[in-house]
């Protein structure tokens, strides 16, 4: 599951070793200690956690049908932090090949070799070991678990398992990208019920129309690096269609939330709108793919940046709906 990836800025040129990856080079020689800095955070892909982050919080609220406290928000955001940072800087060290070749992740400090393999593999494993203990002591030990069922996921099922082997990669891969959904809902309540299944589905239909467009920005980055993204094994028509399948998937699963988690008039006016825009976006690019509209006419990006302002408003829906709960229904 994935939004733009920042780019570390680091200048060296790496080496590379008889098995395809970077040779060791330094962590730090001539560069200063907020480099090394930046360079580390950029291996936690920061923006993606951002993402993460939007369904994590909501689903807090819609938990507690009120405000949780403080201290569980913040302990439960920092150790989803620590985890969704040892989730990608894991898959960085696993891609690091795969960057090197592409344009859009060349400049990934891995790719670059500005942090050496080994560093980052410490790094990564230590992030994840604290936030399993974060959360297992300051919340509680259902949301960990889920923590470290989430780095599994991304790690062996999605980096390791299906990126370079299928083009269903990140349909079922964007399973890991769900999860945040279920450790917001445990953190509170410590269960899991049919509310949180459905969130988890809502993400888990949006993550294709969400990645797909920006495959197909960069399907010849892909094509490059030899990953089979749907865009690169398939037409633009073909893309589109599945796109607007997933797209209708997801709409649909926001509307099941609002009997099943009992919601109220401001999610149900965001849902509907929200997904009405979300939905005309997906047949238009559709429709422009049927047109035969070369890249500049196609747009892949303008549905890629719509659908993370989709997800953050229909989140935003779950968060604010408890709070005020207007159901002139009822």
């Amino acid at each position: 599951m994935t939004a733009i990836r920042p780019h570390s800025g680091a200048e060296e040129t790496a080496a590379v070793d008889p098995i395809g990856g970077e040779a060791d080079t330094p962590d730090t020689g001539l560069r200063t200690w907020r480099t090394v800095v930046r360079d580390y955070v950029a291996l936690t892909k920061p923006r993606i956690i951002e993402l993460l982050l939007v369904t994590t919080f909501p689903v807090m609220f819609l938990a507690d049908r009120g405000v949780p406290s403080v201290w569980l928000i913040l302990a439960t955001l920092v150790g989803g932090t620590l985890s969704a940072g040892s989730a990608n800087a894991f898959n960085c060290y696993l891609d690091r090949d795969i960057d090197a070749k592409m344009h859009r992740t060349q400049n990934r400090p891995l790719a670059t070799g500005a942090i050496r393999p080994g560093s980052a593999l410490v790094f990564a494993t230590t992030l994840g070991a604290i936030s399993v203990l974060w959360l297992g002591l300051l919340v509680n030990w259902l949301s960990a678990a889920l923590s470290f069922a989430a780095i599994v996921l991304y790690v062996g099922f999605y980096t390791m398992l299906l990126k370079r082997r299928t083009a269903q990669n990140i349909v079922w891969g964007g399973v890991a990208g769900c999860m945040p959904v279920l450790i917001g809902w445990a953190a509170v309540r410590n269960s899991l019920d049919w509310t949180p299944v459905v969130l988890f589905l809502v993400v888990f239909f949006w993550t294709p129309p969400h990645y797909w467009p920006l495959s197909m920005r960069f399907k010849d980055d892909y094509a490059a690096a030899g990953v089979p993204m749907l865009p690169v094994v398939a037409e633009d028509v073909a893309v589109g269609r599945k796109i607007v399948a997933y797209a209708w998937a997801t709409v649909i699963t926001t509307l099941v939330l609002i009997p099943v988690g009992d919601m109220g008039l401001i999610y149900t006016v965001v849902a509907v709108a929200s997904g009405a825009v979300f939905l005309r976006e997906s047949h238009l690019l559709l429709a422009r793919a049927k047109a035969g509209a070369p890249y500049s006419v196609l747009k892949p990006m303008r549905l890629f940046h719509f659908s993370i302002s989709y997800l953050t408003l229909v989140f935003l829906g779950v968060a604010i709906d408890p709070l005020l709960h207007l159901t002139p229904w009822h």
